[in-house]
């Protein structure tokens, strides 16, 4: 997050220049269109640059316009303070991906972006507008991007849609935030989020299950069963939420989760001198690792708890409410009705 307190220069004579440079690009792209062509992504930058600094000679941003390149947001500026991102397409439609919705490499003290973008299919053309005028969406590559639509209308942008202006939200501490809140309360059942906030962003790089090392595993389905409480029930997709987790948040790929948690049959199951019978896998498992699980509910928050079971819970009622969760799934489970799992919880948490 990078706040200015730059003071604006005037941006009637900025609107002139980017106008000016807008008008001459058009004017390249339909006499010179075959060299135009050529210069696809970073190639364009010092072609914009060279024939903006050009047209600003005589006005107030002579020797100002600047290529930063490199990662740097945005990529050319002018005066210290407005920005120019370049974007090209060689696809017939004004649509890419955009930039990262932390801004992190912004450039310091540049306070008003425009983008200007180059569309190189025949025929080629060159549109310019404020750069929060034409973010659409979020969409996630290796972290959330902006989705960039320069035929966007008024009233459409992601700003529009969480209620916040382009400028409030790039300075917030957690720009995400927001955005996860609005796309989460557009979910349907069974659709989960591949992202969740700026902490949980990591690289692309995947892995398989069977890659990880025993303990990892154990720690995983531990936490599974803290954090999806269904799958002690029977619903048909009970383990699509945590298949998806595994993915988006520990960047795991499980070809087949259901058999880390009940395959196996049925056993008994020895507390003190009671011998419960004929008890499913999947409650074995959650009866023998009860005191990591319940650890590990202790060391987390009440707010992450209450997002994955969709109920509000609190630092003193969490664990009871996990419990019940854990009871209320399993009574739908016919191999499990002559058990009283909630009983045999509280027994085993008495007898460690």
């Amino acid at each position: 997050m990078i706040i200015s307190a730059n003071s604006e220069p005037s941006r009637k004579d900025f609107d002139i220049l980017i106008n000016s440079t807008l008008t001459e690009l058009n004017v390249h792209a339909n006499n010179s269109s075959k060299k135009i062509a050529t210069l696809i992504g970073r190639n364009l930058e010092p072609y914009v640059r060279d024939v903006m600094a050009e047209l600003a000679v005589g006005t107030a941003f002579e020797n100002t316009i600047e290529l930063i390149g490199g990662q740097k947001f945005p990529d050319i500026i002018a005066n210290k303070y407005y920005g120019i991102e370049v974007k090209t397409t060689t696809q017939n439609h004004w649509k890419t991906t955009g930039n990262s919705v932390l801004e992190s490499t912004r450039v310091e003290d540049v306070e008003r972006i425009f983008m200007l973008f180059a569309k190189l299919a025949s025929p080629i053309e060159f549109r310019c507008r404020p750069y929060e005028e034409v973010l659409s969406e979020v969409v996630v590559t290796h972290s959330p991007r902006y989705l960039i639509d320069m035929n966007l209308k008024q009233g459409d942008t992601i700003f529009d849609k969480i209620k916040i202006p382009y400028n409030t939200l790039r300075k917030k501490e957690n720009p995400i935030r927001p955005i996860v809140d609005y796309y989460k309360s557009k979910l349907k059942s069974g659709q989960e989020l591949w992202w969740m906030d700026n902490s949980e962003i990591g690289g692309t790089t995947l892995q398989f299950w069977s890659s990880l090392d025993l303990q990892k595993k154990k720690n995983l389905v531990n936490r599974g069963m803290i954090l999806f409480p269904e799958i002690f029930g029977k619903s048909n997709d009970k383990f699509s939420r945590i298949a998806f987790w595994l993915v988006s948040v520990e960047k795991t790929v499980h070809p087949n989760v259901r058999d880390d948690f009940s395959a196996g049959g049925k056993s008994d199951f020895i507390l003190g001198v009671k011998v419960y019978k004929n008890v499913p896998q999947i409650f074995l498992k959650l009866f023998k690792n009860l005191p990591l699980i319940i650890g590990t509910i202790m060391q987390t928050s009440a707010i992450e708890l209450s997002e994955y079971w969709g109920i509000k819970t609190t630092e003193k009622k969490k664990v009871f409410e996990w419990i019940e969760l854990v009871s209320q799934h399993s009574k739908g489970i016919s191999d499990a009705k002559h058990l009283n799992i909630k009983q045999i919880i509280a027994e085993i948490i008495a007898s460690k």
